[in-house]
């Protein structure tokens, strides 16, 4: 999940996967909470950050649990409460009868949580951010890969950063947003 910026951030931009990950691992924990923009998933990266798994598996889950609880419970609802026929002596609550749109209603559960599950653990809609107006930026769709690292406490911080990013292997460090 995207953190919210509040202040100034140091962006790094690397040519390669290998030296992202390099400048990853230079960096460790010393310089708070990490965020990479990558052109595809790089495997290596949520272990190296020690992020936590996703939650959205158990949203879809819920979300899937739900719908197939209110589908059947609809159709049961109306074979034998609302609209209670008795067609050729069959029983009103006919369960294998319910179970196509039981599953419908399971499937359109689970993607509509799921939706809605990633529109607010990402915090969209977010029509701009900061590193948006970075000259070069938009190649982290295409073939390059970006560090950030979140507001430092001073300059010294910074060009220490700065340092060990360009070791590690860093094209260019850019300073966006805040100061």
């Amino acid at each position: 999940m995207r953190r919210e910026s509040h202040g100034p951030e140091l962006l790094a931009e690397f040519g390669t996967v290998d030296a992202m990950l390099h400048a990853i691992d230079a960096l460790g924990d010393s310089y708070g909470e990490i965020e990479t923009y990558t052109p595809y998933d790089v495997p290596d990266v949520d272990g190296r950050l020690g992020l936590r798994p996703s939650r959205i598996g158990w949203i879809a889950a819920f979300g899937g649990l739900c719908g197939m609880v209110t589908a059947y419970g609809i159709q049961w609802w109306a074979d034998v409460h609302a609209y209670p026929l008795n067609v050729g002596g069959r029983p009103l609550h006919a369960a294998p009868a319910f179970l196509l749109v039981t599953f419908e209603g399971t499937v359109l559960g689970a993607a509509l949580a799921t939706f809605i599950g990633l529109l607010l653990l990402l915090g969209f809609p977010k029509l701009w951010a900061p590193v948006d107006e970075v000259e070069g930026f938009d190649r982290a769709a295409i073939d390059r890969f970006w560090i950030a690292i979140p507001a430092l406490a001073n300059e010294n911080d910074r060009e220490r950063a700065d340092a060990l990013l360009h070791e590690a292997g860093a094209l260019r460090t850019v300073v966006v947003g805040g100061a």
